[in-house]
């Protein structure tokens, strides 16, 4: 219903809400990052209120958007998918807000004035990509770019989903949920990068380092559970079509992104116990742009046998199981595929998945490509340019692809754009 049905106050409405929107995510980003430039405010309060503000940000990012997005449009409609999915986002950082409050309730108390250091070191020097000064001012351009191109496109595709009724189905709500998770996987890396450049500083805090790494491995691990709901989708689409709403119902969509967050909390957490487990660091620089967790692995000092072990093992769970899922799923849809008669049958049925395997294809091949590269090659400034690839290049182009190559979401862009002329 929104607030007002009055037509006259809707331009009124959209403008207040819009600039305090703006002004809450420029405002929350702006301690986020003097928080994080400045090594005086590297202390517990100060961790806590970066946090408080980045769940903020997401907080608001849930429900602002769909309200200017329904007065831009003049409708109040939302789908039952759609619905579930920011009554769930909004929960979770609504309680993440709660959480954080009662930590920084315990953090004042008097009896934990005293800092207790959880390692031998507070900060780490991450290398980034050349220390040359005559490049900072280009690399600082290009990354900034990137990150706002990535931002742009994925938020113009949320949009896109949300706002046309035509992509309410199962497919274009894992896409929007994917273009979701890239956003918050690049907003973890690139713009500390961008701090370090600009402040000529390489310096990041302990628990900024843990908190890096934890938020990338969450949105990482993410993308790749959310890549294969898509493809069991296109598999349902494809060999079950006459059951495919039965089965990929709005309640199944919902649980898999919800077992699919679970599971990467679940890594995350197991990597951050990892590294909490070593005391003693034999250097403090890290050979990347980004705390990358096995980076913060290879520097312990002691014997991490265990935390190899447990890497790996993490490694063929999160690694073999969703790549077997995805491979099994194209097994079957190009078997059905073969079997259609007409030329034309089968270009339509492959060209309903040509997006996903493209960008399926474009993940799993940085991404193999840049561990591959690691351990056959041991230059410490080849592994962040390499890592370029599946932090930055890949979230840009996944709405590239999908824009591109996909007609519903290129009628929906037009659509989107003559109702907004």
């Amino acid at each position: 219903m929104g607030l007002s049905e009055d037509p006259e106050l809707q331009p009124l409405l959209f403008g207040l809400f819009l600039c305090m929107y703006l002004v809450t995510v420029l405002g929350n980003l702006l301690i986020i990052l003097t928080v994080n430039s400045d090594s005086h405010l590297h202390t517990p309060m100060y961790f806590f209120l970066s946090n408080l503000s980045l769940s903020d940000i997401c907080s608001i990012s849930t429900t602002v958007p769909k309200m200017l997005m329904n007065i831009q449009t003049h409708s109040s409609i939302i789908s039952y998918v759609s619905c579930l999915t920011q009554m769930s986002l909004f929960t979770i950082f609504g309680c993440m807000d709660y959480m954080i409050l009662t930590a920084m309730t315990y953090d004042r108390c008097p009896s934990n004035t005293e800092a207790q250091n959880p390692t031998s070191i507070s900060q780490f020097y991450l290398m980034g990509l050349s220390e040359d000064p005559e490049l900072q001012p280009l690399l600082f351009g290009l990354f900034l770019c990137m990150y706002l191109v990535t931002v742009l496109g994925n938020l113009l595709i949320i949009l896109t989903v949300n706002s046309d009724s035509h992509l309410h189905t199962p497919m274009y709500f894992f896409l929007s949920n994917l273009s979701l998770s890239d956003i918050c996987s690049i907003s973890t890396t690139v713009p500390k990068m961008l701090t370090n450049i600009q402040t000529h500083s390489s310096i990041i805090s302990y628990v900024s380092c843990l908190t890096q790494m934890s938020l990338f491995t969450i949105f990482g691990c993410m993308d790749y559970m959310i890549l294969t709901a898509m493809a069991y989708d296109r598999y349902v689409a494809i060999c079950h079509p006459l059951h495919y709403l039965v089965i990929m119902n709005p309640r199944l969509c919902g649980f898999l992104i919800l077992v699919s967050f679970l599971f990467s909390l679940l890594e995350s957490q197991l990597h951050i116990l990892m590294i909490l487990q070593i005391t003693n660091f034999k250097d403090v620089e890290i050979s990347s742009f980004f705390c990358d967790p096995s980076q913060l692995l290879n520097l312990s000092c002691t014997d991490i046998l265990s935390n190899n072990i447990v890497q790996y093992v993490l490694g063929a769970f999160y690694g073999f199981f969703p790549f077997s899922g995805i491979l099994f799923s194209y097994y079957k849809i190009v078997s059905s595929i073969l079997r259609i008669p007409s030329s034309g049958g089968k270009y339509k049925a492959f060209s309903t998945c040509g997006s996903h395997l493209a960008v399926v294809c474009l993940f799993l091949g940085t991404g193999c490509g840049v561990y591959l590269g690691s351990t056959m090659s041991h230059s410490p400034r080849k592994g962040p340019v390499a890592s370029v690839m599946y932090t930055v290049v890949t979230p840009m182009l996944n709405p590239f692809v999908y824009s591109l190559r996909n007609r519903d979401i290129k009628g929906a862009l037009r659509r989107l754009h003559s109702r907004n002329a």
